[in-house]
C-alpha cells in the first residue's frame, strides 16, 4: 500500500509543478521532444555500428519514443495526459507501445535477441504512429479506408 502512496504522492506533485507559464511549457516541450528525436536518429545511427548495432538501436529507439511521450506531459500536465493515454480511443495503441517498449529492452538486455528486438521497434513505431494519429480528427478512419480499399 506504500508503493500505491508514494505514487499516488508523486503524480500529485507533479501535476502541482504542471502551473508552469505557457512559455515555459512549450520550452519543455520542445526540449524534451528534440531529445526524443535525436535519440531515435542516433540509434538509426549506431545500427550499422558491428556486433552491438542492433542493441543500441533498440535502446536508444526506446528512449527517444519514451522522451516523446513525456514531452507532451509539458503542454497538458502529467495526469491528464494519462488520462488521455487511457482514453477509450487511445488505450489499446497505449498498452501495445507500452507493452513494447518493455519487451525491447527485455529483449536486447535480458534475453539477447536481436531479432526480437527489432521486431518489437516496429510494432513500437506502429502502436506510436496509430497513437498519434488518435489526435488528428478522422486520421484513422482515413488510415482504414485506404488500406481497405488497396486490399480489396
Amino acid at each position: 500500500m506504500v508503493f500505491g502512496l508514494s505514487i499516488i504522492t508523486f503524480w500529485g506533485a507533479a501535476n502541482e509543478a504542471s502551473t508552469l507559464g505557457w512559455g515555459t511549457r512549450v520550452k519543455g516541450f520542445v526540449a524534451c521532444f528534440v531529445a526524443g528525436v535525436l535519440c531515435s536518429l542516433l540509434g538509426t545511427c549506431l545500427l550499422w555500428v558491428p556486433k552491438s548495432g542492433l542493441t543500441l538501436f533498440a535502446v536508444f529507439y526506446s528512449l527517444g519514443n519514451i522522451a516523446s511521450i513525456l514531452s507532451t506531459m509539458f503542454l497538458m500536465g502529467p495526469l491528464k495526459q494519462l488520462k488521455r493515454m487511457c482514453d477509450k480511443t487511445r488505450a489499446l495503441a497505449t498498452g501495445i507501445m507500452i507493452t513494447c517498449l518493455v519487451l525491447t529492452f527485455c529483449a536486447a538486455f535480458w534475453w539477447k535477441n536481436k531479432g526480437l528486438a527489432l521486431l518489437f521497434c516496429v510494432l513500437q513505431f506502429l502502436a506510436f504512429t496509430w497513437y498519434s494519429l488518435s489526435f488528428i480528427p478522422f486520421a484513422r478512419d482515413a488510415i482504414i479506408k485506404l488500406f481497405s480499399a488497396c486490399f480489396k
